[in-house]
């Protein structure tokens, strides 16, 4: 495929070592902009194994400075939540009637909270949310009893991660407008978070590479201590 002219253009001025994430932020502020406010995502690539289930890494995190955009969220929950609910953010709050809805093929949110006891109603919805990355888990603290909780900060931008099957973890930290700044707090208190989530059965280098990049930019490595080795 033709490399366009901003790609073509943003490959001369991609730093070719690793950096320190200060000088990383400062580098990729300098690609040619575009007419929309990208995101900014952290890649980790870990030292993970993820065919064992005691290494898997996968939770929820709130970031100090919100990632510039609220997300969908809808809520299964009892009929004495709803009201609650919708009004701590939720498009659409219920119990069967949202299960129903759901199963019809409505996808129309980003993210799905679930109180305990919905469990059982909405188990069904596995085979269609499973795939799609949206069935509510307590492992990402989208199953909980503090459902209209979860739904404010969930629809402000909390931000889900998962180890994919090659150990690698994706996040957006941000948007492009955000001032460098901005982006190293998010940036520090993610990898912060990842680092606590290390199971107790990884051996060896854990974090093994770390890049940001933006959704039209190469990727900008930061030093790690695998990358100084």
């Amino acid at each position: 495929m033709a490399k366009t002219k901003r790609a073509k253009e943003n490959a001369k001025i991609t730093p070719k070592e690793a950096l320190e994430a200060p000088e990383a932020f400062a580098a990729l502020k300098k690609f040619i902009p575009t007419k929309f406010d990208q995101a900014v995502e952290v890649c980790m690539h870990l030292g993970v194994d993820v065919k064992h289930a005691d290494q898997m890494v996968r939770g929820s995190v709130s970031l100090p400075k919100g990632i510039g955009k609220a997300k969908r969220v809808i809520a299964f929950c009892d009929s004495a939540q709803v009201a609650d609910c919708k009004a701590a953010g939720a498009v659409e709050a219920g119990g069967e009637d949202l299960m129903q809805k759901v199963d019809g093929g409505w996808f129309d949110f980003d993210v799905a909270i679930a109180s305990p006891d919905m469990m059982r109603v909405i188990s069904k919805l596995g085979r269609v949310l499973g795939p799609k990355g949206l069935m509510p888990s307590p492992k990402n603290g989208t199953v909980t009893p503090k459902v209209a909780e979860a739904v404010s900060e969930f629809a402000a931008g909390k931000v889900e991660y998962r180890a994919d099957k090659g150990g690698n973890v994706h996040a957006v930290i941000g948007r492009m407008s955000f001032s460098e700044g901005d982006l190293l707090e998010n940036y520090n208190h993610f990898i912060e978070t990842i680092e606590k989530a290390r199971p107790s059965a990884v051996k060896g280098e854990y974090v093994k590479r770390i890049t940001i990049s933006g959704t039209m930019t190469p990727g900008v490595q930061i030093k790690t201590a695998a990358a100084a080795e």
